[in-house]
């Protein structure tokens, strides 16, 4: 008689959601119901407010209900930041409570959080009491101005898988493309809206899948290598 065979549902990547400057995660959440349910479906999404309720005006009242919050609090030419340390330590305990995550997924300001955050943890400096990041999607990112948190978060290639979503019409096009040069083997989708979160036409939907297939199948070699281990052990 045959021994029972084991069949474990596949683990969807879990990814800490990180909105926009003044708007809010259910705000991202419901601008993310632009992709197909049955991307969507492969992921299983947290999705975060920002630590500070927002101190000024944005582009998506009479759009999108209040509250919104920010996540640090940029000078006006965003070189220095208020709050910026009380922002990560923030976000460092999202992770702890909710997590173990295995990425991060960010949209304007909270994909230049989203994309500094991975080289700031490699060095110490942030989410220190959490797993390592091991994944990126990063929506209208850009690199963070303040030079000295710049150097530290960028010095170092960027390994971590990471797909981007860059917009023809958005005026941070250039500084998301300069972005790039800091991973190694980025995704890149192009769409041709501005600095928004867009849909997936066929081209954008294929880079998506294919993207979110290289990861699943790294968390499940990951899995069972754990569990080698494990076994071995005993």
């Amino acid at each position: 008689m045959g021994g029972e065979v084991e069949i474990r549902e596949q683990k969807k990547p879990k990814f800490l959601c990180l909105h926009g400057f003044r708007t809010s995660g259910h705000i991202l959440k419901t601008q993310l119901n632009r992709w197909p349910e049955f991307v969507l479906d492969k992921l299983d999404l947290v999705f975060a407010d920002g630590p500070l309720p927002a101190s000024g005006g944005n582009g998506v009242e009479g759009i999108f209900d209040p509250p919104y919050y920010e996540w640090y609090q940029p000078n006006e030419d965003c070189s220095e930041y208020t709050n910026f340390g009380g922002c990560l330590e923030y976000i460092e305990e999202c992770m702890i409570k909710h997590g173990p995550f295995d990425g991060l997924l960010g949209f304007s300001q909270g994909a230049f959080l989203s994309a500094a955050l991975p080289g700031l943890q490699a060095k110490g400096l942030a989410l220190t009491e959490v797993p390592k990041i091991k994944f990126l999607i990063i929506i209208g990112g850009a690199k963070l101005k303040n030079e000295d948190i710049s150097e530290k978060a960028y010095s170092d290639t960027i390994t971590c898988p990471s797909l981007h979503m860059l917009g023809d019409a958005d005026a941070l096009k250039p500084d998301s493309i300069t972005l790039l040069d800091s991973f190694v083997d980025p995704v890149v989708i192009h769409h041709p809206k501005g600095h928004t979160i867009p849909r997936l036409d066929e081209k954008s939907l294929e880079l998506m899948l294919g993207f979110l297939e290289k990861i699943q199948k790294e968390l499940t070699n990951q899995e069972a290598q754990e569990e080698k281990c494990s076994d071995n052990t005993l």
